[in-house]
């Protein structure tokens, strides 16, 4: 730094102040980043890094859990090793990862890249070939270290939109090999210009002498000022004298405009450090705890996501680090209490959001709301002469009353009453048990055919019951309306652009689709000649398959059988000249 800067920021107190938070938050960042090699591996495209998504971003269900990198709304770019190592796990499913291949490194890290194409041709063809052996389309292939060695920046793919994959992109993830766990790519040190602090758009406040199910956080509004972001009103009366405290926030980088999400998050109560969380690394057996960290109530009646500077009970392996107050502040001595909430970026840009909170009054305790009482880390059930269900340790994040209420239903293939269970915005973390019983005794051949189905507003599923005597049994991992449904009706398919006795010599491709009057298809089975064929079903909607060798020019016969939950099965043949 030269003589005259010096002297500049020793006369002008707000420079030192602005330098001084410079310095705090690159030394910050230095420390995230260097537990992790920086520079070791690359940008898997030959594209500028431009993401449409970050780790920890908030996802239905989810964080994500790794980055989204941009592909200029393309596909079939060349998709590159990060570093040199081996091909350890090819993965091929309808959603999720779609079509994804996995790196092992010798530096202790694995990666992953997905919503993939195809494989470069040594690997799609050895890939071929298992799903040949194992009669699959969809498959999951563990390698040997001396199968597919590859270097840093050799090609490996091509990149696309397949399985959950809204639009064109690269999911990129880095894993530590020895436990599986995903770290935050960002702090490896790859090539993403950001100088972009995060904003907060909104604060919410709760009341934690109840549940955060059974109320609607006080929104506060907020706005950006030269001291950083404050509420309006600067000081917040209230009615409880435990509070705790969230914020919608949204992270992004130079030269983008996407909404992603925030890496850290620090609630100071007087100048003191009360609660943090960082997303650093997260496995996927904790990914669903994402549900715990938003206020998921909020989200399922508005859109917008919330999340919590404090850790609800039934949040395990949590990303905050605070065990004593878990974030839940005591203001009840009527004191006035400065919150401050720091937001971050892995690159350490920073938001500050300054407010004052004093409670000053109760107002009478509402009702209890009707239903029993459930508890995080407890299990506990219901019984009634029809319905019962019971909730174990780890399947609710915070206390909260769950009601269950009974009504007929005016469909002849429902044999039980439509039992409510809970409401659709409490999360369940792992599955709860239901058993529900038919109106009248019902014969053993009705037994086989029949389905639990679970709904909720638009949404649907189905689960094939296990019975003990007159009680069917499945499990379900949200709450909603259950019922019993004698299922005959097998799955429908319909060919796509064929029919019977077809001349297809100049067609590139054979598709059909299947459908199920509950919305679970079993399984799908194509042959052609009697030997299995290899239809894609990418995104689990057409069946897909694309003529090659197993398809040579004459006369043949395909023969489709689907399947659905209850055991419904439909089989379809369709003679065609190639």
């Amino acid at each position: 730094m030269s003589t005259s800067s010096t002297f500049s920021m020793q006369t002008n107190p707000l420079k030192r102040l602005v330098y001084f938070i410079l310095l705090v938050s690159a030394s910050l960042a230095v420390r995230a980043q260097s537990q992790y090699p920086q520079g070791y591996f690359r940008n898997p495209l030959a594209i500028p890094m431009n993401l449409a998504g970050n780790f920890g971003e908030l996802r239905p269900n989810h964080y994500h859990m790794g980055i989204d990198i941009k592909t200029n709304q393309r596909e079939n770019l060349p998709v590159y090793a990060a570093a040199e190592g081996f091909v350890s796990r090819i993965k091929i499913e309808p959603g999720g990862f779609g079509r994804a291949i996995y790196i092992t490194h010798p530096n202790g890290y694995t990666t992953l890249y997905a919503h993939l194409n195809d494989f470069v041709p040594r690997i799609e063809a050895w890939v071929k070939q298992k799903q040949y052996e194992k009669q699959s389309w969809k498959i999951q292939l563990d390698l040997q270290p001396g199968q597919f060695p590859v270097k840093k920046g050799e090609q490996i793919a091509f990149s696309g939109n397949t399985g959950g994959s809204q639009a064109p992109h690269v999911h990129f993830e880095i894993r530590r090999t020895s436990d599986d766990v995903n770290l935050n790519p960002l702090l490896f040190g790859l090539p993403l210009q950001d100088k972009v602090k995060p904003r907060i758009l909104r604060l919410a406040i709760y009341d934690r002498t109840r549940s955060i199910y059974e109320q609607a956080p006080r929104i506060i509004p907020v706005k950006l000022t030269s001291r950083g972001y404050v509420t309006t009103p600067a000081v917040i009366n209230l009615s409880s004298p435990l509070i705790s405290v969230a914020v919608t926030a949204f992270d992004t980088h130079t030269g983008s405009s996407n909404k992603n999400g925030i890496f850290e998050g620090v609630l100071k109560v007087n100048n003191k450090e009360d609660e943090t969380f960082r997303m650093d690394d997260i496995s996927y057996n904790d990914t669903r705890y994402l549900n715990a960290h938003i206020d998921y109530r909020y989200k399922t009646l508005t859109g917008t996501y919330l999340q919590h500077f404090s850790e609800l009970p039934g949040y395990l392996n949590s990303i905050y680090s605070n065990d004593t107050t878990r974030g839940v502040i005591d203001i009840s001595d009527n004191d006035l209490y400065d919150i401050e909430l720091e937001v971050s970026d892995a690159e350490g840009n920073r938001s500050r959001l300054l407010t004052h909170v004093q409670y000053e009054y109760q107002h009478p305790p509402p009702p209890p709301p009707a239903g029993k009482m459930f508890y995080p880390l407890m299990l506990d059930g219901f019984e009634s002469e029809t319905c019962e269900f019971y909730i174990g340790e780890n399947c609710l994040y915070d206390s909260v009353h769950v009601n269950h209420k009974a009504f007929s239903s005016p469909n002849p293939d429902v044999i039980s009453d439509v039992h409510a269970i809970g409401a659709s915005y409490i999360p369940i973390h792992d599955s709860f048990m239901v058993r529900l019983q038919p109106l009248t005794l019902i014969s053993e051949l009705d037994k086989q055919w029949t389905v639990m189905q679970w709904f909720s507003g638009t949404r649907s599923s189905a689960q094939k019951v296990q019975w003990q005597n007159q009680w069917a049994t499945a499990n379900f991992r949200d709450f909603g309306n259950f019922m019993l449904v004698v299922d005959t009706i097998p799955p429908i398919i319909t060919p796509i652009g064929f029919k019977e006795g077809a001349d297809l010599s100049k067609s590139q491709r054979i598709m059909f689709s299947v459908k199920e009057n509950l919305p679970v298809v079993q399984n799908v089975r194509a042959e052609l000649d009697g030997k299995w064929l290899r239809f894609t079903n990418d995104k689990g909607k057409n069946f897909i398959y694309r003529f090659d060798e197993k398809c040579p020019p004459g006369n043949h016969e395909l023969v489709i059988t689907a399947e659905d939950v209850a055991g419904n099965k439909t089989r379809n043949s369709y003679r065609f000249t190639r």
